[in-house]
């Protein structure tokens, strides 16, 4: 006999300072003053007394992770409860907690599931900000951890750029380089997602100027002397293209091309040359609006492509970059003819292109590059990375090398312990094909959800997404902030993107039983609605 979900009263006693709780995560009321026991998976629920859930079961899918908790399992009447609020009060006289959503008990976090302080168990479907691939307390990384090799490189940190240690290019062959895009044959290594957009940025600017006064030419006097005081023409002024609603980092230049929540960009220096440009707002389901979202997306190349032309008196656009699914900004997509014409522009104008793979990198949308999906004519000049692979930096071909030593440089120059644990996580990838798995409970994740938006459409709406890489809008930031906290009372964690988006990223070991579980906690919170 299926076990029910038993809550203590009516799901809409959770709404209490919701929108602050998102707004201000972790620092409100979350779920009634009962605790809710999940004694078996949703899977294995009939939440809505119906049994129709009972044809979401899985009973013969292997298990990717083992010794997994059967489901989520809330024993706190609040949310944050005690424990965690203490602790979170502790951190916040040495560090500002207001971002905060909770403190965590990793020694009893495992693959799809977090623990906090209070014992309270949550579905993870946010993953620290989408970079766990394998889940927590990942068998294969604690193994690697014990490696002679990850134990010298943890005693003795390497400046890869003046001392690699002799196993360094055997690191980047079994790592990075075993899964390098098509065309890009180099890899420079970094330490954030952000610093890898910023080191990018500083190659297309490098690049550029040099082919300008020739490729092999001496940098001249003039130049080394003006840049000395941040004036032409040593310090030239060059700009970035990037795309409304992108999201590329919290750095100055980065920062720059970022066009998401204004908070991030207020009181902060930006390069005021660099070029903004719109992204396609396209009509979902997008098999439904063809007609409609080719003409937006025609619309958005012609301007465009007129941003990047050269202007007498105007700043030369030197690089363009893009999200294959603009992440922060609220789950946007754009067509691979899209891209395919974004690439033949940058190609007509001589402008390099640079793809960023911080958040789609590494399989959760179904292909381990998620531009991959675009089967462009020519490949990217610049991809990056960062998140899952659980390392960062940017593929590019060798004509992106500075000419001199030192000049996209830094202490690190990379970090031979992530690299490492790359290695591990793309063994993990390929052994259990991960990728493939993310494909088919993203196809199941999808075609549920959209059966959900069907029956419910007043509260959610535009399901969109390639592989486990998915998003869904509620009607208002309000609504959105509400939903969120009530999955939350149900032991689903997720996270939120653009003005009313839920975002949905899961690890590479999600799988169908796991979508259970969080559909049947979006329809109970559609019920209450």
């Amino acid at each position: 006999m299926a076990h029910r979900l038993v809550l203590g009263s009516p799901l809409k006693g959770m709404v209490a300072s919701s929108t602050n709780a998102f707004r201000v995560p972790g620092r409100a009321v979350g779920h009634p003053n009962r605790a809710v026991f999940l004694s078996r998976p949703f899977a294995t629920t009939s939440i809505l007394g119906t049994g129709h859930y009972l044809t979401r079961k899985h009973p013969d899918q292997k298990d990717l992770v083992h010794g997994e908790p059967s489901g989520p399992k809330i024993l706190t009447g609040t949310i944050p409860g005690p424990k965690t609020k203490a602790g979170l009060q502790k951190l916040d006289s040495l560090q500002d907690t207001r971002a905060a959503t909770m403190m965590t008990d990793l020694d009893k976090s495992i693959g799809n599931y977090v623990v906090d302080l209070d014992g309270n168990t949550y579905l993870d479907l946010f993953c620290q900000i989408a970079s766990l691939p394998l889940g927590y307390n990942s068998k294969a990384l604690i193994d690697a951890a014990k490696t002679p090799e990850m134990i010298q490189m943890l005693v003795n940190r390497p400046a890869l750029g003046v001392q690699p240690h002799s196993t360094w290019a055997k690191t980047l062959e079994d790592s990075f380089m075993s899964v390098a895009p098509k065309g890009l044959t180099q890899v420079f290594t970094a330490m954030c997602g952000s610093c890898s957009n910023e080191t990018a940025y500083k190659a297309a600017f490098m690049y550029h100027q040099r082919n300008k006064r020739g490729f092999n030419s001496e940098i001249s006097n003039e130049d080394l002397s003006t840049c000395m005081k941040n004036i032409g023409p040593g310090s030239p002024d060059l700009a970035i293209m990037s795309f409304e609603g992108g999201f590329h980092g919290r750095l100055f230049g980065s920062l720059s091309s970022t066009h998401t929540k204004a908070l991030h960009k207020v009181d902060i220096p930006a390069f005021s040359n660099w070029v903004a440009s719109p992204f396609p707002n396209l009509k979902y389901p997008l098999d439904k609006h063809q007609v409609e979202n080719d003409k937006e997306e025609a619309r958005c190349l012609a301007i465009a492509e007129e941003k990047m032309r050269p202007k007498s008196s105007g700043t030369p656009v030197v690089a363009v970059i893009v999200e294959p699914i603009q992440s922060e900004g609220g789950d946007n997509h754009a067509s691979p003819k899209f891209f395919q014409g974004l690439r033949d522009l940058t190609k007509k104008h001589g402008i390099l292109m640079i793809v960023d793979e911080v958040q789609t990198g590494v399989g959760p949308t179904g292909d381990f590059w998620a531009h991959e999906a675009w089967n462009l004519t020519t490949p990217p000049d610049i991809v990056t990375f960062s998140k899952k692979f659980q390392a960062a930096g940017w593929y590019h071909a060798p004509e992106l090398r500075s000419n001199a030593p030192y000049r996209n440089f830094n202490t690190w120059m990379g970090d031979p312990i992530r690299a490492l644990q790359a290695k591990t996580i793309l063994h993990e990838v390929k052994n259990h094909n991960l990728v493939g798995n993310a494909k088919e409970t993203g196809a199941y994740l999808k075609k549920e959800l959209s059966s959900i938006a069907s029956k419910y459409p007043d509260t959610i709406s535009a399901v969109r997404g390639r592989g486990t890489f998915m998003a869904f809008d509620l009607p208002t930031p309000e609504a959105r902030d509400v939903f969120v906290t009530k999955l939350r009372g149900l032991g689903v964690n997720t996270g939120g993107c653009g003005p009313q988006s839920i975002r949905l990223r899961p690890m590479l070991v999600f799988q169908k039983k796991h979508a259970d579980i969080f559909l049947d906690a979006v329809e109970k919170v559609c019920k209450s609605a």
